[in-house]
């Protein structure tokens, strides 16, 4: 077994000659000296060449759309459009709302023509509401018993340190 790897090892490293010849005249139009291991390495970076190449054509050119799982950057584009215009006609039809309201309130006489104004009806759309960040008293009874029980175990933890030390 040795002998055939050191064989093989012999083998990749003999010199031959590749020789290409006109066939009618038998004149040598031009020859190489070669290794198998000139071969096999050359081969084999000329593949990894290859891969690299196409991986970079493929990664770099609008052929990348092709691809299963790549969408175009125009269409990217056109959706974050879309969603922009979307966004801004959601507030506009939030404000004709507001004011559609307010004209249904004067119209039914809960509101006086002389306090309806269109601005400060927008302006109530664009503000947010007010939000109640003041804590209920079952959260503020949760928070003191969630404190008395830190409270506890922090004692119990000293305690359980101190008698572990004597």
């Amino acid at each position: 077994m040795t002998k055939k790897k050191f064989d093989f090892r012999k083998k990749l490293f003999i010199k031959n000659r590749l020789v290409i010849l006109n066939e009618n005249t038998f004149e040598e139009i031009f020859s190489f000296r070669l290794t198998l291991m000139n071969v096999f390495v050359t081969f084999t970076l000329g593949g990894i060449f290859l891969i690299l190449v196409t991986t970079f054509i493929i990664a770099f050119t609008p052929l990348r759309e092709f691809i299963p799982g790549y969408s175009s950057t125009e269409l990217k584009r056109n959706a974050t459009k879309l969603a922009i215009k979307s966004d801004s006609l959601e507030t506009a039809l939030k404000k004709n709302e507001a004011y559609l309201q307010g004209v249904q309130k004067v119209l039914r006489g809960e509101l006086d023509y002389a306090k309806f104004n269109k601005d400060s009806i927008l302006a109530e759309v664009d503000e947010p509401g007010e939000l109640n960040m003041k804590a209920s008293e079952e959260e503020i009874k949760l928070r003191e018993d969630v404190a008395k029980i830190e409270k506890e175990s922090g004692e119990n933890k000293t305690k359980k340190k101190k008698s572990d030390k004597k």
